[in-house]
């Protein structure tokens, strides 16, 4: 069985993040619906109103999946979409490479979860899980590289721009190296295979990560959103046009900051002009300069009538920042939820305004479910040395030393001898007042160099006897490093690909077995 934490006690999670899931009177105005008790129900009415352009959507995506081998729940799904009663509930993640971290599939199997679960207590409606791929974004240096087995490997490559546009050239030589960490475990040859059929034949990375995502996901009904596309962007340019043109998203959301700004750091500054513009090799900055449009780092201007050509022409060149692509997302798929780590919660949480601006429904957020695996071998260790998985939590040398004070027949912390120092000091502060109250500062002062010494002497008394419990102390650390990889949460620097190659599909089902869609709980699974 799963045991849980809430969010708040792991350490992991900042304030915002607390506070959204507590629902803080401070955070509340910067979004609609209650994280931990949604009104789904609200959020189809509100949905239902909206004009999707579902006609336009379903032929960019059975465009998009021409190429892939047909999975009936994912055919019925995009189909479905044409049906006034059928929403989605979306996810977004970069297309990193072989996934990247363990919550890329977490954040996915939330997602199908809360459809499954949506069906159930709305059976009138149809829910489809959508990953939505941000295929254009260009930060190499986060989506080229994967944690396996204890070791960095990275993506060698000099392309640059859009991700998702780079071609998978010499990945050839990094999956050789993925398959050197799997080892002999059983289902490592499928998923070699799978990522050989992935990133060795096709042609950029955002139809790589389609293909292996489509083959791990699919069979849930999972449809797969890549928005690097000139028919979905078309249904975006009345936004994009008045962002070039107007730019009212900058004053809109720049109110919201001053306002969240108040309690919380904030996550994204809005620009002038939130948009880039897309080539092969760049993704660069649009800026207005007087009556002119310029590009930044190209030669490339334009004047309001060559905007407005390259515009209708080609739609697919132009590309939202952070602040424009979640309304993008909400304006091209019939969505009521939608899914996100504490980074994106952060940042949708400056665009509600901007949504009311422009007249589309603003989903409901929810947190994304965050897990911690851990294997049996760590389990028994654990349980024989009388902690419990909740405590792994805390930093490596509060649990060593809570360890030892728990097990020690020494008196490790030395209260009583501070309480006699206090009152020692506090018959000689008052000697003091007597004599010369010119005293009591050197009093004061003395009393402080005590108290230090005592300090010092409980710690040394900490450290000899940490000595006799050496082995434990040394389990305690071998536990949390195995299970909080370079101190971070497993699944921000694990990759999935370890667990699927010992247990196959199986793994996905294990972990959606567990999930809780709408909760404000960590989740510890066991083997």
């Amino acid at each position: 069985m799963p045991e849980y934490i809430p969010y708040g006690k792991t350490g992991y999670f900042n304030q915002l993040v607390t506070d959204f899931l507590a629902e803080r009177p401070q955070i509340r105005p910067f979004y609609t619906y209650s994280p931990v008790h949604p009104d789904f129900a609200a959020a189809i009415a509100a949905r239902q109103h909206f004009d999707t352009p579902r006609t336009a959507l379903v032929a960019a995506l059975e465009q998009q999946y021409t190429t892939l081998e047909p999975v009936k729940a994912v055919q019925d799904n995009i189909t479905a979409l044409l049906q006034p009663n059928t929403f989605t509930v979306c996810t977004a993640h970069q297309p990193n490479i072989f996934t990247g971290y363990l919550y890329f599939a977490y954040k996915i199997l939330q997602t199908i979860k809360l459809c499954h679960e949506l069906k159930q207590q709305y059976p009138q409606h149809n829910f489809v899980p959508v990953y939505y791929m941000g295929s254009e974004d260009a930060d190499l240096e986060e989506l080229g590289s994967i944690y396996l087995e204890g070791k960095t490997l990275t993506w060698n490559t000099d392309q640059q721009g859009a991700v998702g546009r780079m071609k998978p050239e010499g990945l050839e030589a990094l999956i050789g190296e993925v398959k050197k960490g799997l080892g002999y475990a059983p289902h490592s040859d499928e998923l070699i295979d799978l990522l050989q059929k992935a990133y060795l034949e096709h042609a950029n990375i955002q139809e790589a990560t389609l293909y292996l995502v489509h083959a791990l996901f699919g069979r849930f009904g999972l449809v797969v959103l890549v928005p690097d596309n000139a028919a979905l962007k078309r249904l975006y340019l009345p936004v994009i046009k008045d962002e070039l043109f107007n730019q009212a998203s900058h004053t809109i959301v720049s109110d919201t900051l001053e306002q969240l700004g108040e309690h919380y750091k904030v996550q994204a500054n809005p620009r002038e002009i939130n948009l880039f513009y897309l080539q092969d090799g760049s993704r660069e900055r649009i800026v207005q300069d007087g009556d002119q449009w310029k590009v930044l780092h190209t030669s490339l201007t334009f004047n309001a009538a060559s905007l407005e050509a390259a515009l209708e022409a080609h739609p697919e060149n132009f590309s939202p920042n952070v602040i424009l692509r979640g309304m993008f997302q909400e304006t091209i798929l019939p969505n009521i939820a939608f899914i996100g780590g504490g980074g994106e919660i952060a940042y949708w949480l400056e665009l509600k305004g901007l949504f009311a601006h422009y007249k589309v429904p603003f989903p409901v957020l929810l947190l994304r479910n965050s897990l911690l695996l851990t294997d049996e071998l760590s389990q028994q260790r654990i349980h024989k040395l009388g902690l419990t998985t909740t405590d792994l939590f805390k930093g490596t040398e509060d649990i060593v030393n809570d360890y030892v004070k728990r097990h020690t027949n020494a008196s490790l912390v030395l209260k009583d001898e501070y309480a006699a120092i206090e009152q020692l000091f506090d018959a000689l502060e008052e000697k003091a007042r007597s004599i010369d109250v010119t005293l009591i500062a050197t009093t004061a002062s003395e009393r402080k160099k005590a108290l230090k010494s005592i300090g010092k002497l409980e710690h040394k008394f900490l450290r000899a006897e940490k000595k006799k419990f050496a082995w434990q102390t040394d389990q305690i650390r071998q536990i949390k490093n195995k299970l909080f990889p370079a101190g971070s949460l497993q699944e921000r620097k694990e990759n999935f690909m370890p667990w699927y190659a010992q247990e196959g599909p199986a793994f996905f089902d294990r972990v959606l077995a567990a999930l809780t869609p709408v909760t404000d709980q960590f989740t510890i699974l066991g083997e």
